[in-house]
C-alpha cells in the first residue's frame, strides 16, 4: 500500500511517497518557487535524482510534474497514480472548526481556506494545493487532511485564552492555538513506545526545536499547554521570530520606526529572533560558530534560547504537578548538543541531569541522554510529521 503525503506552502510542494507496508519512503521531493519560475528536485529510495528548472505558475503545474516524477524516467518509482492507495495533506491552521483528521470535500477545501486570515501564509496556498490535487489525482483515490492545530485542541479554556476582552475571542476567534501539533504527537508516542510505557501514564515536556520551535507540556498523551499562540510567532526566541515580547514593546517600536501593522508583523517574524540579536544568521550552526569565536552577540542568542527553554519546562512541570520526561526533537533538537546541554545543565532540582559525554556524540536519532540517577528521563527522538499524517490518513480511509 502507498500513500503519498503532501505538505504545501505558499511557494512550494513537498512530497514523500510511503509504502506503508513496512512505512519506508519510496521517494521525496519538493517543488520550488512556484508562480515565480519553478524547480523540482526528486529524489528515490534506491538514490536516483531528478533536479531541473520548471514553468510553475500555479500549483497544478507543480502536481502534474510531480506525477511525472513519480511515474515516468529513469526516477519512476510507480506506474500509475492507479498505484496510490490515498493521499494525506498537512494543514497548518483548523482553528476550532478542525479537532480531527478529515476526508477531504470541496466544503472541507472552503473552510479550509476561509481560516486563511488565522495563517495567512499557509492556509490559502493549502487550498490551492488541495484544489489543484483534485483535478491531477484520481478521483476514486481519497485524501486526508491533517492539521497541526490539532493535536492542541484538548487545551482548556484557562490555557488557550488571552486577557483581553472576551468579545476579542468571540468575534475574532483570537485565542492560542498552537502549532508542531503532528510533531509533537508524534514523538510523545515514539517516546512512550521506546520507554516500555503507557502514554496514558506519563507527562512530558516536548522541546520541538528548529529555526520554528514551540514548547508543549503532555499530559497522558493530550497537549495541555503549548508556547506558540494565535500564530507560531509566541513562545521562545527562534531563527528569525521575536518569541515573546511585551505588547507595549511592539507598539512603542512599531511608533518609532513609523510601520504600519504589516511592516510591524514582518520586522517579528522575518528580522527578529538569532538573526535580530546576532547580526549575523538565523542559521544555529552559524551562531555556534561565532559565539565558539568570541562573539558575544551570538552567545547571547543561545543563552536566551536555553533560558526560555528551561522557564517553559519548569512552568510545564507546575501544571502538569509532575515531570516524567523531556523529548528534544526538531533540526536542532535532534542536532545540537549544546542547545541540549544548555538547557539540561543546572536542572538538577527538577531531577534532570544528562549524560555530557553521550549527549556530545549523539546526533539524529533515538536515544536515552539522562544519566542512571536522574529522575527525570530526556531523550532524543527524531521527528516525522510525514509518517504519522500517512498514518492518520490509512486508518482514516479504513485501509
Amino acid at each position: 500500500m502507498k500513500i503519498l503525503v503532501i505538505n504545501a506552502g505558499s511557494s512550494s510542494l513537498k512530497y514523500q511517497l510511503i509504502n506503508m507496508d513496512d512505512e519506508s519512503v519510496i521517494a521525496k521531493g519538493n517543488c520550488e518557487r512556484i508562480g515565480i519560475d519553478g524547480h523540482i528536485t526528486h529524489k528515490t529510495f534506491d538514490g536516483k535524482t531528478v533536479s531541473e528548472d520548471c514553468d510553475f505558475p500555479t500549483h497544478t503545474e507543480a502536481f502534474e510534474r510531480v506525477v511525472k516524477a513519480l511515474t515516468e524516467g529513469e526516477a519512476a518509482v510507480i506506474g500509475s497514480m492507479e498505484e496510490i492507495s490515498a493521499v494525506g495533506h498537512r494543514i497548518v491552521q483548523g482553528a476550532e472548526v478542525f479537532n480531527k483528521t478529515t476526508l477531504v470535500t470541496d466544503e472541507v477545501i472552503d473552510k479550509i481556506d476561509d481560516l486563511a486570515e488565522l495563517a495567512p501564509v499557509h492556509n490559502h496556498p493549502h487550498a490551492l494545493a488541495l484544489r489543484a490535487c483534485k483535478k491531477v489525482i484520481p478521483a476514486n483515490v481519497p485524501q486526508a487532511v491533517v492539521f497541526d492545530t490539532a493535536f492542541h485542541q484538548t487545551m482548556s479554556e484557562k490555557a488557550f485564552m488571552f486577557g483581553m476582552p472576551y468579545e476579542c475571542y468571540e468575534k475574532y476567534h483570537v485565542r492560542k492555538y498552537g502549532f508542531h501539533g503532528t510533531s509533537h504527537r508524534f514523538v510523545s508516542a515514539a517516546l512512550a513506545d521506546a520507554m516500555g510505557k503507557d502514554i496514558k501514564d506519563l507527562k512530558i515536556v516536548s522541546c520541538h526545536l528548529g529555526n520554528g520551535s514551540s514548547i508543549t507540556a503532555i499530559n497522558g498523551g493530550k497537549s495541555v499547554d503549548t508556547s506558540m499562540g494565535f500564530t507560531p510567532l509566541d513562545g521562545v526566541i527562534m531563527g528569525t521570530r521575536s518569541g515573546c515580547v511585551d505588547p507595549s514593546a511592539v507598539t512603542f517600536v512599531q511608533q518609532k520606526l513609523g510601520l504600519d501593522a504589516h511592516g510591524m508583523s514582518e520586522y517579528l517574524n522575518k528580522k527578529s529572533g538569532f538573526l535580530g540579536i546576532t547580526g549575523i544568521s538565523s542559521d544555529n550552526r552559524d551562531i555556534e560558530s561565532a559565539a565558539k569565536e568570541g562573539n558575544k552577540r551570538a552567545a547571547l542568542a543561545q543563552e536566551m534560547l536555553a533560558y526560555g527553554i528551561k522557564k517553559y519546562i519548569g512552568s510545564y512541570t507546575a501544571v502538569m504537578n509532575g515531570l516524567d520526561a523531556v523529548i528534544f526533537t526538531g533540526g536542532l533538537g535532534e542536532n545540537s548538543p549544546s542547545v541540549r546541554l544548555n538547557v539540561c545543565k543546572d536542572m538538577e532540582y527538577l531531577g534532570i541531569k544528562i549524560d555530557e559525554e553521550l549527549n556530545s556524540k549523539e546526533r539524529g536519532k533515538l536515544v536515552k541522554l539522562s544519566t542512571a540517577d536522574s529522575k527525570v528521563q530526556v531523550w532524543v527522538v527524531p521527528t516525522n510529521e510525514e509518517l504519522l499524517i500517512a498514518r492518520d490518513t490509512k486508518e482514516l480511509c479504513g485501509l
